[in-house]
């Protein structure tokens, strides 16, 4: 990945979508040919030159401070997440050489989160992943409500290839437009703090070729971690419903996330949920479960 480039692709899509009034900047003279803020604009709102601005577009600035990085973020009105891909370009960490270099360890997860992830199995679908969302476990209702990722070749257990790249995945999100695009804007997110990331370039290299969508989402620069939102799902089993997911940073290793899926208690997608728990319920544990009037 070219930092420069994408670092100046990057300010000119933000810069793009502030027109003057939202920046609260008098328009000046003359007919504007780009749309959004001028790089004067953007250069004054973050108190530096318009050539001290112009050259950090350019990726001809090598050591820009902290401090004008975070007048940059304000003026352009960046998010959190934007802000921090901004750092991540602009202020690259230096990388190992290639013979000082470590061979990636393999991640997995701890017992005690597959144990979790066994107590959550009664009442929602979870699954962890890692940073390039490799999905390193899940329980048995997660896996029959998305896909069975221990039936997969070990480099297609990645919920990102499943939703850009599996066919099924178009027929599961009836919002699969919605879902892959914030899968994308997480991808590019990553690959700013990533960029060697071998498997992760391969991915998003794939998705290139073979999904005809990626292309505008990935040149739009929008980055955004999939941390929540809601999914629609026409489940091939139990029909449609509607989920909210809600990702969380385990404390021990701040490179896995925990993704939990929750029903709005006594809605029909609850019950559907419900229903889907008990098919896909370890044989163990059906005995467990309530009947259908509500025994034991």
């Amino acid at each position: 990945m070219d930092r420069n480039a994408e670092l100046g692709d990057f300010l000119r899509t933000r810069r793009a979508r502030l027109s003057p009034g939202d920046a609260g900047v008098v328009p000046g003279g003359g007919v504007r040919r780009v749309p959004g803020l001028r790089r004067e604009e953007v250069a004054s709102l973050a108190g530096v030159s318009a050539d001290y601005y112009t050259r950090l577009e350019q990726g001809r600035h090598p050591h820009v401070s902290e401090a004008v990085l975070d007048a940059v973020a304000r003026a352009l009105r960046l998010d959190d997440d934007e802000r921090d891909h901004l750092f991540n370009l602009a202020r690259p960490r230096t990388p190992r050489s290639r013979r000082h270099r470590r061979p990636e360890r393999v991640q997995r997860a701890r017992p005690e989160v597959h144990r979790m992830l066994d107590v959550l199995n009664g009442v929602t679908a979870a699954f962890v992943t890692n940073h390039r969302q490799d999905v390193l476990a899940a329980n048995p209702l997660a896996r029959a409500l998305i896909t069975d990722w221990d039936e997969l070749p070990y480099r297609d257990r990645n919920f990102a290839r499943y939703v850009l790249l599996d066919p099924t995945a178009r027929e599961l999100y009836t919002n699969w437009d919605e879902v892959a695009e914030r899968v994308v804007a997480d991808l590019r997110l990553v690959a700013g703090r990533h960029p060697d990331d071998v498997r992760l370039n391969e991915l998003i290299g794939e998705a290139i070729v073979k999904v005809p969508e990626f292309g505008a989402w990935w040149d739009s620069h929008r980055v955004a971690l999939c941390a929540y939102g809601t999914q629609r799902f026409h489940h091939p089993l139990v029909g449609e419903f509607a989920l909210h997911h809600e990702t969380l940073t385990l404390p021990s290793d701040p490179d896995q996330a925990l993704c939990v899926y929750t029903a709005e208690p006594g809605s029909p997608s609850a019950q559907t949920l419900a229903l889907l728990a008990s098919w896909s319920a370890p044989p163990t544990l059906r005995g467990h479960l309530p009947n259908e009037r509500g025994g034991c």
